[in-house]
């Protein structure tokens, strides 16, 4: 059996000496090297920013969704959205473990996990698309996929639906990310807070924020507002279209008396929201980019265009622990799990 490179470099295709994500094409045979995992996958969870683009390409048809995502994989080996370049995560059983892993790993042939890693870096075949879920990202597959010597992964939890387990962990870093920044006191405004990675950064942003903060959530439509008010968790739900930065400057500044922001947290789907983020912040303030359809070309040169000294941050994925620290959050609060049980189970 041949020996690989902890970070998989030897399965990259186009162009050559560069790492998996960034490749162009990486080799998705499924024969596995000594330091691989090889899984067999039964779901796959796009990136939201790539399932947006390629339900959009696709008009809503779910037979021109599955062709698009058969033929990205088809292309590229991987699920590397060539459009927004993100890709998503996926879960599936053990099938076999190369044995230089075989003592250094705590998993076993037939355990169900989740990967950790996106899916723009993991080889990926497809055999089957057996069912796609436009309103939840998630599309139902028969196949395999390959897990590197350094990808991280999840056991699935006994107590939690596997599906919605697949939603949470797809977007883990985002509420790992928020208890990091948020302290007491700060006003908080979390843009695209009535959806999945938004929901669980407003819940969040409000324990950390504790009485005394504020936490605003945002998003373009009514629903979301509502359930954003309904749910408890946010001061103010402002249904403003976040491509409009002067409009989503003033609405947080109407309801922060000017003082505009301590913490953004940007969770939407779309492009173009990079200004309106920056002008809902407060000097010397602080902006977490979750978002995969961020431009950081846009940011740095916008906030300079404005003005504006603020910390903006990379949206990484990984933290530390961030995998049971998001599971942990839909075993603490009934609500929270009860939202997350109706839209994914």
């Amino acid at each position: 059996m041949k020996t690989g490179s902890p970070y998989g470099t030897h399965r990259v295709l186009e162009p050559l000496g560069v790492l998996p994500q960034p490749a162009w094409k990486i080799d998705n045979t499924m024969e596995i090297y000594d330091n691989e995992i090889l899984i067999d996958v039964s779901a796959l969870n796009i990136d939201a920013a790539s399932f947006t683009q390629i339900k959009a390409e696709a008009q809503g048809d779910e037979a021109r969704v599955a062709e698009i995502v058969k033929g990205i994989v088809a292309q590229r080996g991987k699920h590397h959205n060539p459009v927004t370049g993100s890709g998503g995560m996926l879960i599936g059983t053990v099938a076999q473990i190369g044995p230089a892993l075989a003592d250094k790993i705590d998993l076993k042939v037939g355990d169900k996990i989740a990967t950790l890693v996106s899916l723009s870096l993991t080889p990926l075949r497809i055999d089957e698309i057996v069912k796609i879920h436009l309103h939840k990202d998630q599309v139902e597959i028969k196949g395999q996929a390959i897990l590197f010597e350094t990808g991280l992964y999840a056991k699935l939890p006994a107590d939690l639906d596997e599906k919605m387990a697949l939603a949470i962990l797809d977007v883990a870093g985002a509420p790992a990310q928020t208890a990091r920044l948020v302290q007491p006191g700060n006003t908080v405004v979390v843009i695209g807070g009535g959806g999945k990675s938004g929901t669980l950064c407003v819940y969040e942003a409000k324990k950390r924020a504790g009485a005394s903060g504020c936490v605003i959530g945002v998003s373009p439509f009514e629903k979301d507002c509502q359930r954003m008010q309904d749910l408890g968790w946010v001061d103010h739900a402002l249904q403003v279209d976040a491509t409009n930065a002067l409009a989503l400057m003033q609405a947080v500044a109407e309801v922060t008396q000017g003082q505009m922001a301590d913490v953004v947290i940007n969770c939407v789907n779309i492009p173009n929201t990079e200004m309106g983020s920056i002008l809902a912040t407060k000097q010397h303030g602080k902006i977490y980019f979750f978002s995969m359809a961020t431009s950081f070309t846009a940011a740095a040169l916008g906030a300079e265009g404005v003005g504006k000294d603020v910390e903006m941050i990379v949206g990484n994925g990984y933290a530390t622990g961030h995998a049971e620290f998001s599971l942990s959050l839909l075993r603490e609060s009934a609500a929270l799990r009860a939202l997350f049980e109706k839209l994914y189970v």
